[in-house]
């Protein structure tokens, strides 16, 4: 790959507790399109496009130093590659071939995002490269069996690749691969924040989102879902068509009272396989358009409900509640206590792969 194609690099960037170091790796393409990411967490930190004038704007929530991305207290995920378990398990308990797995609760009496300990506070092995597609950066790891009361070993590796297009946009693509020596469960997700105006202050009520779901997982108190599989049809979370996130917010809606907001996993049309687009974010002031396509059935949308203002990020900026949204691609929450749901076991012998596709353009 020619050097005019891109670059990949790596600087250090702290030091972990346990006294390694800590990295950025920058990913450029010609033009000014740029993602950055550390190894703590493997977690994007920043992602520059432009809107439509080409101005440059970096639009994900984050940090300029590491030591916060360490404490979810002021990192609620920012970026974060989440594991070994994306979303919530009722309780932290599920049973695996009749071993009982007890995960740490962090969140009330359930286990979020894997445990307190989860994949997006470890520091993570990375290689910054050059590849026929575009620079990229591949992150490793292996979660010993028993970690955060998960069975087997888990061999993970993260690649995030950042290329052109041939319409003059960029995209991101994030790939996930995992093998296990023992039976284990495995739902991998990014926790970015998405804020397309480029400036948290505006908020996102304004963003218009189209997410290609006929229906989403209902949840009861502490978010967790209650089983059932229900149409968006006359719903807020009905999104087949494009509308501004803030539109329906405040609709005299149960199932947006018990969240506080949108917080839901909808259900990705079922009729389609393989790579397909599941989601289109627009910013009608910039322009900035975000398309996701992914091989998941669900999507998480997470409106930024519990941004309270109390965490200052990039830049000294102050993130306020809807400041951002999540569009986290995943299979379903508390899957492995839920048996109509999408199995997320993963056995000696398989491999767990899952690829999620960024595209921006401008309007």
């Amino acid at each position: 790959m020619s050097a005019s194609a891109g670059r990949a690099d790596r600087r250090s960037w702290g030091v972990a507790p346990s006294g390694e170091t800590i990295h950025t790796y920058t990913l450029a393409l010609p033009g000014g399109v740029q993602a950055t990411l550390t190894d703590l967490g493997a977690t994007l930190v920043g992602l520059e496009v432009p809107d439509r004038q080409g101005a440059l704007g970096d639009v994900v929530l984050g940090h300029d130093r590491p030591e916060p991305y360490a404490d979810h207290a002021t990192s609620p995920y920012f970026g974060a590659t989440i594991g070994r378990y994306a979303n919530r398990i009722t309780d932290g308990r599920f049973t695996l071939d009749g071993r009982a797995c007890v995960i740490p609760a962090n969140d009330g009496p359930n286990a979020l995002h894997g445990g307190p300990g989860g994949f997006d506070v470890c520091l993570w092995h990375g290689e910054a490269r050059l590849t026929d597609a575009g620079p990229a950066v591949v992150f490793t790891r292996t979660s010993p069996d028993g970690e955060m009361g998960f069975p087997g070993t888990l061999e993970v590796r993260v690649t995030y690749t950042l290329a052109g297009q041939a319409d003059g946009g960029a995209a991101l693509t994030i790939d996930y691969h995992a093998v296990t020596d023992a039976p284990t469960v495995v739902n991998l997700t990014n926790h970015s924040y998405w804020n397309l105006t480029a400036d948290p202050a505006r908020g996102v009520l304004e963003h218009e989102l189209t997410v290609n779901a006929p229906a989403f997982t209902p949840v009861r108190p502490g978010g967790l879902p209650t089983g059932e599989v229900r149409s968006v049809e006359g719903t807020p979370f009905d999104f087949r068509t494009p509308r501004a996130i803030g539109e329906r917010l405040a609709d005299a809606d149960g199932q947006l009272a018990v969240v506080g907001g949108y917080d839901h996993n909808l259900v990705l049309d079922a009729g389609q396989d393989g790579l397909r687009l599941a989601a289109v974010l627009y910013d009608p002031h910039s322009g900035r358009e975000l398309g996701i396509h992914t091989t998941e059935p669900g999507v998480q949308v997470y409106s930024g409900n519990f941004l309270d203002g109390t965490i200052t990020g990039k830049g000294g900026q102050v993130y306020q509640q809807h400041a951002a949204v999540c569009l986290e691609t995943q299979h379903y929450p508390d899957s492995p206590n839920q048996p109509g749901f999408p199995s997320t076991r993963l056995d000696p012998g398989q491999v767990f792969t899952s690829r999620t596709v960024h595209t921006f353009r401008v309007r």
